[in-house]
């Protein structure tokens, strides 16, 4: 993806041999311009920069947009099957209702994932731009917030003890994640055939908050959630949050999070970075960051997948054999 090695040329590069310039030609009316006339944006101020990092996620790193769109589709598509039909005893899941949140948001995730990738001139709008961003964040802000809420919550969630609790949950989660993605929404436009952000000085504060709920979301949240299971676990003050296999999920957002809130802390100011080897260290790692978080698509349909697996072998393996063959020919009966 990209190319890294590509070298950029100065614009301007002045030798020793060349540093005297004749003043008729400094002096000469024919090369002067009316620089008022000229259009400063921001496009032509990063070409000018002296800094160039790489692109990683340019026009060929298309494939792998489409490709972690596919696999996302199918295999959270896949799994959100099985969680509602007789298969592999997946019914017997704890939590079963909020498994399904995280698919249908991987699902989401998957399907507007094309829509941000570079490349496919043709699909970008403004308007379809920031309903990629709303959908992309805005589901994923709800993943985050249903594994918090799981973690937090534990066996509670099972349906079969508080369904009330259930629709309460998804209402308050997927309303609350909309609110967090309202800000990339309004910020969002097309420049160059990409989907971007405004450079507008009055969305700064837009902007400031979308970098907040990530850097809270993506990187406090599960740093809080391990500090409250250490805490508990050293006091002795009971189990702490659920931890299971899908806390890995937090893997793939944990670094854009992270890259988000020190690059805004460069942007304001607050952090100088003195060379331009630090710049293009902290714009590879934003870029290493998004792809990262692309990833997820793919990986988690897997995670519920071997989730979904470990929990149904637990629970057929604790009931007794007269009700594991019943369940086993009730599936049959269900697939037949």
């Amino acid at each position: 993806m990209g190319n890294c090695l590509q070298s950029v040329e100065p614009s301007l590069s002045i030798s020793g041999n060349s540093s005297k310039l004749a003043w008729e030609d400094i002096w000469n009316e024919s090369e002067w311009y009316d620089y008022k006339s000229f259009d400063y944006n921001d496009t032509s101020l990063e070409a000018a920069a002296p800094c160039h990092s790489c692109n990683l996620l340019d026009n060929s790193s298309l494939p792998f947009f489409i490709l972690a769109s596919v696999l996302g589709i199918l295999g959270s598509g896949a799994v959100l099957f099985s969680l509602f039909r007789p298969l592999f005893h997946w019914d017997l899941c704890p939590g079963r209702l909020v498994l399904a949140q995280l698919a249908v948001g991987s699902i989401l995730c998957s399907i507007v994932v094309p829509i941000l990738a570079p490349g496919l001139s043709s699909a970008h709008s403004t308007s379809l731009c920031r309903l990629a961003h709303c959908v992309w964040y805005g589901s994923a802000f709800a993943q985050a917030l249903l594994l918090g809420c799981r973690a937090c919550l534990g066996p509670k969630l099972g349906e079969d003890h508080v369904p009330g609790l259930i629709l309460g949950l998804t209402v308050g989660v997927w309303g609350a994640a909309l609110l967090l993605g309202l800000p990339i929404t309004l910020t969002s436009e097309t420049s160059d055939e990409l989907c971007v952000l405004m450079s507008s000085r009055s969305l700064g504060a837009l902007q400031s908050v979308h970098t907040a709920a990530c850097f809270a979301i993506f990187f406090l949240l599960p740093l809080g959630l391990v500090g409250a299971k250490g805490l508990k676990k050293a006091l002795g003050r009971g189990p702490g949050p659920w931890v299971d296999i899908l806390w890995l999920w937090f893997i793939f957002w944990w670094p854009h999070g992270m890259a988000l809130g020190i690059d805004a802390l460069v942007r304001s100011r607050i952090l100088l970075l003195s060379t331009c080897l630090a710049q293009r260290v902290l714009d590879l790692m934003l870029q290493l960051a998004e792809a990262l978080a692309i990833s997820h698509c793919m990986a988690t349909p897997l995670l519920l997948a071997l989730f979904c697996h470990q929990a149904t072998h637990t629970s057929m393996s604790c009931l007794p054999f007269p009700t594991r063959q019943s369940s086993h020919l009730e599936s049959l009966g269900g697939k037949s």
